[in-house]
């Protein structure tokens, strides 16, 4: 299993705006998504109000390249939150049992 770890840290101003996209969008389309097997959100708290993560355990290398494509080792960003967003990091591990 491939453990993918997504953080972004969001413009200044847009927390809200991207804490709305991160609990109304991107965490049920992630829960929804086949070849996951774990979704771990992660919300902004007050000493890092701008930062956000997802911590996802995916079936196979090759669950996770049917959802990315080829280039699943790129942090990819739903068009919606483009705007939103000032960085973003992927690291990725095999899950240790």
């Amino acid at each position: 299993m491939i453990m993918r770890i997504f953080q972004v840290v969001t413009r200044p101003g847009k927390e809200e705006e991207f804490a709305r996209f991160f609990h109304g969008t991107a965490i049920p389309l992630m829960k929804g998504t086949e070849g996951i097997v774990s979704v771990l959100p992660g919300a902004a708290r007050p000493e890092t109000p701008r930062e956000f993560s997802f911590v996802m355990v995916w079936e196979s290398l090759g669950a996770l390249k049917a959802f990315v494509g080829e280039d699943w080792a790129s942090p990819h960003v739903d068009p919606a939150e483009a705007e939103l967003v000032e960085s973003r990091s992927i690291r990725h591990y095999d899950l240790a049992t």
